[in-house]
């Protein structure tokens, strides 16, 4: 007998969405935006957190990296777990589960206290982020999907700019306790449109005896093992740490259980052989790159601005919102676009664009301050906007209507992966590089070249020895800083040629009919 509530039936072609299935798509908007400013919200007031809960600099990474680490995990198990409480059921746990983890970090006292936090707030809003899909998909009809779509797609941009900024000005004029506190007016009414929204579905309980326990277990240690690898990996000095071995050792027999799980399950937990046909093995590959691009560089720019001009966080904020305004702007026409670009080009013009916005940011001088960006961050905004958004439809296209829920999972899990590597990638070569620049600088720094004694000259005046020792200590400190610009030049520019590499990948996506309606997942 079939207990599907009636309501619960996917939206046909020619009907249109009534108002419960539109509040249902708010609640995952406001869901997924509130997990992903929750990725980077505490980023801001990491120094401020530090010092009160008595944390180390190297241990209060870890209030950044335990969110990372849980939420990487979930995301991809989310869809399992959808199946087996029901989407609604699901959702309105996890959103108090958040709501109460968010509460403990913002009381907590303890570096203990707030790891266990920031943990349970990972794996409860990683919940939040492909479900946020899942809801479009099911409560509204083709012809306005793109619309969920593309508010999907704003949070995915939105949600990593504005965390610093509402972070920094919270830890400025506020306290940093309400980073977490604002989470409980949000997921109250979160609950409420999740209620009004979301149709009851009964749970299938049984899936859980016949659950692929090897893939799970296999997902939980290989994404959490590497993803502690990727963010400890350049402060442990990489494999010269048996740590950093022991991790990738665990890691990697987590990716033998998927595989194992994948060849005897009668369900796999995720069906990973999506990820080798070619139009979304593209789109997984586009969506790693722009992830690592996205969270690099919203970590590079507030790093530039802090130690070169020496702006506050607060300051910094606002100049990485300015990526955010093009989106915004964009977002009314996605789904008048969606229609009427093929997917190839938008999704090729917004990475060129994203690209071309990390080559215009290779030039940096240590005069350079917020309003040299501006150009720069309103070309990355356009990028973001085409690249991020029409990948959502590439993601949709690329795979049957079955497997659109793992291929949310691994979509959204290939953006915040990247965004690790990303990461990892900036932290093993802006030390590599800043020495390199240092020594190259210091060989041209010649004592007997005119410039350098003209320049000392000016320096020491008519003082003394004391005088002179100033003047090399200045030299130095004139040598650091311009190694410290040409590092984060030369990381902009890495990340352009990132971009670059995966602009060829949009010729192997399978783009939506012409003019026809638009499906996701």
């Amino acid at each position: 007998m079939n207990t599907e509530n009636p309501s619960a039936r996917k939206p046909q072609g020619g009907e249109k969405a009534d108002a419960a299935a539109w509040l249902a798509v708010a609640a995952g908007t406001i869901g997924a935006l509130m997990a992903t400013l929750d990725t980077s919200i505490v980023n801001a007031a990491l120094p401020t957190i530090q010092g009160e809960i008595g944390a180390s600099g190297s241990e209060g990474t870890w209030i950044s990296t335990a969110y990372l680490v849980a939420e990487i995990i979930m995301i991809p198990l989310s869809g399992w777990l959808e199946k087996v409480f029901g989407l609604r059921s699901f959702l309105l746990v996890m959103t108090v589960l958040f709501v109460g983890f968010s509460m403990l970090c913002g009381v907590s006292g303890s570096l203990g206290t707030m790891i266990v936090g920031r943990v349970g707030q990972g794996f409860t809003g990683g919940a939040m982020i492909p479900t946020a899909l899942s809801i479009v998909s099911t409560r509204l009809p083709p012809a306005q999907r793109p619309v969920g779509v593309a508010l999907f797609g704003l949070t995915a941009v939105l949600g990593p700019v504005l965390g610093p900024l509402i972070g920094g000005w919270l830890t400025e004029n506020v306290s940093w306790h309400y980073s977490f506190f604002l989470n409980l007016p949000i997921g109250i009414g979160l609950v409420v449109l999740l209620l009004v929204g979301l149709p009851h579905k009964p749970a299938q309980l049984w899936r859980i005896a016949q659950g692929d326990w090897l893939g799970i277990v296999g997902l939980a240690v290989g994404l959490g093992c590497l993803t502690i690898v990727l963010e400890e990996g350049q402060r442990e000095q990489w494999f010269e740490s048996s740590f950093i071995v022991w991790f990738s050792v665990i890691a990697a027999f987590g990716f033998v259980l998927i595989v194992l799980g994948q060849a005897t399950a009668r369900e796999p937990v995720i069906d990973m052989r999506i990820l080798f046909t070619r139009s979304f093995g593209s789109v997984f590959l586009m969506s790693f790159a722009i992830g690592g691009a996205l969270y690099g560089i919203l970590y590079l720019i507030p790093q530039f601005l802090s130690q070169v001009p020496r702006y506050n966080s607060e300051q910094s904020g606002y100049v990485v919102l300015i990526s955010g305004v093009p989106t915004l702007l964009f977002m009314p026409f996605f789904p008048v676009l969606v229609r009427l670009l093929d997917i190839r080009v938008a999704i090729g013009f917004g990475i060129l664009c994203y690209a071309a916005s990390c080559f215009m940011e290779a030039g940096l001088t240590t005069e350079d301050a917020g309003q040299q960006f501006v150009m720069s961050q309103l070309l990355r905004g356009v990028g973001q906007a085409f690249a991020l958004l029409f990948l959502n439809q590439a993601a949709a296209t690329a795979v049957d209507q079955d497997k659109a829920e793992d291929a949310s999972g691994l979509f959204n899990g290939a953006r915040n992966l990247g965004g690790s590597f990303g990461l990892a990638l900036i932290s093993t070569l802006q030390q590599r590089r800043d020495d390199f620049h240092n020594a190259r600088l210091e060989e041209s720094v010649r004592a007997n070249s005119v410039i350098v004694q003209d320049r000392i000259d000016a320096m020491v005046g008519p003082g003394g020895p004391e005088a002179m020792r100033q003047a090399l200590g200045g030299l130095k400190r004139m040598i650091a800083a311009q190694a410290t610009v040409m590092t984060f030049s030369d990381l902009f520019f890495v990340f352009g040629w990132i971009l670059l590499a995966v602009l060829p990948l949009v010729l192997f996506l399978r783009p939506p009919p012409k003019g026809g309606p638009v499906a996701t997942h």
